[in-house]
């Protein structure tokens, strides 16, 4: 059997990846069931029931204020002082309800939109199977190395960077078919919610373009996820290793780095944060507004902004898988295998 084609069987026949796939199938199938459950077709009945809804707040709320505008009328009658602290000006005259500020649409059910909620949902998608995927590459590759089949493979297979460099390529390639199958089910899955339990909007051909590319983004942070946790794998030698770079890279960046910037008044400070990068690569853009620079008592003030964009993104995540594969394959060559 060829090498690619035995790592594929081992990836796929190992406990951890058999796990996590099974859960996270498990787990993406509740979101899509949450939105059946709670999705309601605006139907002509619902709509004329929230109108009726509407029209009786608006008078509800109209009968209260002529009542309050009475009591207010009666007080001024009586001589009484401090009204228009009480009521406002002219016991409130003017500032009653409006017709407008009671629309039927506020009382509708809760309604799917595909064009406009589906490229959200795909951010959801993205995060989770990109921890799936550094979970499932860090131990792909990191319990050969602690258990010692990495050496009997390469007593079978004794050159090591293409050994190392197929093993990655089967999981690139795995995970690359696991979230394109992920993926379309999970648009047919919202396709079908909006078909049936709500409404897909105008879905023009820009549209569709535009979700290809906020999906192509999502895939290619799953692919650098999955690869980066098998590149630390790699480097220490155990599964452990990239999960404590991992936990590491949260807490000091998402915790620790907020703290201190937060405590130093570092303007901007959310530039140095890893999660801002990720965002603007899939958001195409981030903006961070600093409010503390205006002090809004002294007049109205436009606070400074700085905008990160998924170039800046692309160049951070490539120069952290660049040097992943680097450390990975430097490792592979120079360090003991026994």
């Amino acid at each position: 059997m060829s090498l690619p084609k035995a790592e594929v069987r081992r990836l796929f026949k190992r406990r951890v990846t058999r796990i996590f796939l099974a859960i996270t199938v498990i787990g993406l199938a509740l979101f899509p069931l949450a939105f059946t459950i709670n999705s309601k077709p605006a139907t002509a009945e619902r709509r004329a029931a929230a109108e009726a809804q509407a029209q009786r707040e608006f008078e509800l709320a109209t009968a209260q204020f002529e009542q309050m505008r009475t009591e207010c009328e009666a007080a001024k009658a009586r001589g009484e002082t401090g009204l228009d602290d009480r009521y406002g000006p002219d016991c409130g005259a003017g500032y009653g309800p409006q017709q407008e500020w009671f629309s039927a649409q506020q009382y509708m059910d809760y309604e799917f939109n595909f064009r406009d909620e589906f490229q959200p949902s795909l951010a959801v998608l993205a995060g989770i199977l990109a921890m799936v995927a550094f979970v499932v590459g860090a131990s792909f590759v990191g319990a050969e190395w602690h258990t010692g089949g990495m050496m009997n493979l390469l007593l079978w297979r004794p050159r090591r960077v293409p050994v190392l460099l197929t093993k990655l390529g089967v999981l690139v390639g795995s995970m690359l078919g696991v979230t394109a199958v992920l993926g379309a089910l999970w648009t047919v899955a919202f396709w079908a919610i909006g078909r049936f339990d709500g409404q897909l909007g105008v879905l023009t051909p820009g549209v569709w373009q535009s979700i290809g590319l906020t999906g192509l983004r999502g895939v290619t942070l799953v692919l650098l996820a999955a690869t980066i946790g098998f590149c630390l794998a790699s480097i220490g030698r155990h599964t452990a290793m990239a999960l404590g770079v991992g936990i590491g890279a949260i807490v000091v960046s998402e915790i620790g780095l907020r703290i201190v910037f937060e405590l130093l008044r570092v303007q901007f400070g959310d530039r140095y944060i890893l999660s801002t990068y990720l965002v603007a690569w899939f958001e195409k853009s981030m903006t961070i507004i600093d409010y503390r620079a205006c002090n809004f008592v002294n007049g109205p003030c436009t606070p400074p902004e700085y905008v990160v964009t998924w170039q800046q993104s692309s160049v951070l995540l490539g120069a952290v898988l660049v040097l992943g594969v680097f450390g990975a394959v430097w490792s592979m060559r120079r360090r003991d295998v026994t």
